[in-house]
């Protein structure tokens, strides 16, 4: 007997009579009695999905794309868990959109978890009655819609995640029967090429694999001979050429000329203020102007402050093109990424000494390793968000817009099974007055984790809030509890235009919300902290103000900046930086 004929009948059961299925086993209890195959039901059903799909791609892995609807209505039942690979960039676009074209009569009530839904085909699926409940972590581009969905009863939102909440799940209770995802190039045996946007390919594969799921993958071309396998063929069912390359959002470019005066006084706040006084060596740079004007600051303001070397040397973080002054001007030792960035991918490939570059010259990301390295590998997390209550939780789930977290969460919390020690994360945990009383004197670390954020958003509404708009979200959908992305006793400062809080030095909830009052502006919240309280506050250390910080708000400008535009991010890569097309103002 071979080992697959013994791997087989594991499965399916030997045949009555044979020498295996009659050899010596425990006898089984009467009320025990059910058949072998009762524990091979998974598998069972697996393979009664392939025997459907084998017309259909003519037993071979390679599936004609005219064909790819009619293979999806073969081999997904109705109320299966689908994973559909959007993240944050790379999008399984071609897959989506066959899937739009599927049968609701026959295919309905499935299951969707994937990272982002960011398509409008990821809507469509449950405008359409294809699809009913979901679980993602972030829906930015179509975070308006998803709310229009959500009121008008036709979508069941299970839970917003966080991208490694979700992907644990995935080994757990969210394990998908049907896994769809996308690749740059397939060979003919279905091994896979990630290149430059790994992302979540890997671990949506492993999860649907290693528990009888089918992977169907869709490329932009076979080739017979790949730079490297990310992913084995033996993972992966059916393969289809897409009608054209997968899309690629570039989530995390911002263009200079964008960046208020306003988002370089809190960059400049933060420089002086926090990565100075820390000393933060290892960081993640959430998406959005406030960071980008950071890391535009680095070559001149930080220069000016002597923080090159002491600071911003290794970064968890996609590769942002406002990062590449910093990077040319020798400030960054290493950047892991999540995902890639649309138009970086030459400048990329011309530093391996920053990036994770392999041989065939091409980066590798991984979204799971990334968003782990996040979690314990680096001391700080700085972020936006689009509310702040009055004890400092936050979140980007609002009346008008549930955008989910994505990664924040995981990035912006103190890890407890951390135990590596650095000095910003001893420097931060030492400061920590209320985890003092927690543990006596033992010493404890701790993540800084900052939110720089305006007083006052776009349209003039407040980001400072008595009472976040999760709480009537979680009220009105029947969520268990308040889609909250990140909870005020991970926060260590709140930056805004009128200056820096340090949470983490409040002794007291009182003394906490008389911080986030003092830097909250004009906002009713802000309305709240007496001035004596803010000058008590400011004797103390825990809020600073640009003047007690020696900031000069005249000095926030562009002309601080490295780079003022686009075009002068080209210059600085030395043309390797290719723009999107959206991007080229000049």
């Amino acid at each position: 007997m071979t080992i697959n004929q013994s791997f087989l009948e594991s499965i399916f059961g030997a045949p009555a009579g044979t020498p295996a299925a009659t050899a010596a086993r425990p006898a089984a209890p009467r009320e025990a009695s059910a058949p072998a195959t009762g524990w091979n039901k998974l598998r069972q059903n697996y393979c009664a999905r392939l025997a459907r799909a084998a017309p259909i791609a003519g037993g071979a892995k390679l599936v004609d794309s005219a064909r790819i609807t009619e293979l999806l209505q073969a081999v997904i039942e109705p109320g299966d868990l689908v994973a559909l690979e959007g993240n944050n960039q790379k999008q399984a676009d071609f897959l989506a959109r066959a899937l739009v074209r599927l049968n609701p009569e026959r295919i309905h009530d499935l299951h969707m978890v994937q990272s982002v839904l960011a398509l409008p085909e990821h809507l469509d699926l449950f405008e359409k009655g294809i699809a009913r409940k979901v679980d993602f972590c972030y829906s930015g581009p179509q975070a308006a819609r998803l709310t229009e969905l959500l009121e008008n009863r036709r979508i069941e939102i299970c839970a917003i995640h966080t991208y490694l909440e979700q992907y644990a799940r995935y080994f757990v209770d969210l394990t998908p029967r049907v896994a769809l995802v996308a690749a740059d190039y397939a060979d003919p045996q279905g091994n896979l090429y990630t290149g430059y946007n790994t992302e979540d390919t890997p671990v949506l594969c492993e999860a649907a694999h290693f528990k009888a799921g089918l992977v169907i993958a869709q490329v932009n071309a076979i080739r017979d001979d790949l730079p490297r396998v990310d992913v084995p063929g033996g993972w992966v069912d059916f393969v289809v050429t897409a009608d054209r390359p997968y899309y690629i959002e570039p989530l995390f470019t911002r263009d200079p000329q964008a960046i208020t005066d306003t988002q370089i006084l809190i960059a400049m706040l933060c420089l002086k203020g926090i990565y100075a006084r820390y000393g933060v060596q290892t960081l993640n740079h959430g998406v959005g102007f406030n960071t980008a004007a950071i890391e535009l600051l680095l070559p001149t303001y930080g220069a000016e402050l002597g923080l090159q070397g002491k600071t911003c040397s290794h970064f968890m973080l996609n590769p942002h093109p406002t990062l590449i002054p910093a990077i040319e001007s020798g400030w960054v030792r290493s950047v892991y990424s999540p995902g890639g960035e649309l138009g970086m991918e030459n400048y990329v490939r011309a530093r391996p000494d920053v990036f994770f570059v392999g041989p065939d010259g091409y980066m590798r990301s991984n979204r799971a390793f990334a968003q782990t390295a996040g979690l314990y590998g680096i001391d700080m997390f700085v972020g936006s968000t689009l509310q702040i209550d009055q004890y400092g939780n936050s979140s980007t789930a609002t009346a008008r817009r549930i955008a989910g977290f994505g990664g924040a969460p995981n990035i912006g919390c103190d890890a407890p099974g951390r135990r590596h020690a650095s000095p910003a994360w001893q420097a931060a945990g030492a400061e920590c007055r209320f985890q003092r009383d927690l543990i006596g004197s033992m010493p404890r670390g701790k993540k800084l984790v900052v939110q720089a954020v305006e007083t006052f958003a776009e349209g003039m509404r407040p980001a400072f809030v008595e009472k976040l708009d999760a709480w009537a979200l979680a009220e009105k959908y029947g969520f268990q509890q308040p889609p909250v992305m990140i909870y005020s006793d991970n926060l260590t400062h709140i930056v805004t235009e009128e200056g820096i809080a340090s949470l983490h030095q409040c002794a007291t909830l009182a003394e906490r919300m008389a911080a986030v009052s003092a830097v909250a502006g004009y906002t009713e919240i802000g309305a709240r902290v007496t001035a004596r309280q803010r000058q008590d506050l400011r004797d103390r250390g825990i809020v600073q103000t640009p003047a007690d910080l020696g900031i000069d708000p005249a000095r926030a400008n562009h002309e601080l900046l490295a780079a003022r535009n686009m075009r002068d991010l080209v210059q600085w890569s030395g043309g390797l930086y290719d723009p999107p097309g959206r991007f080229r103002n000049w």
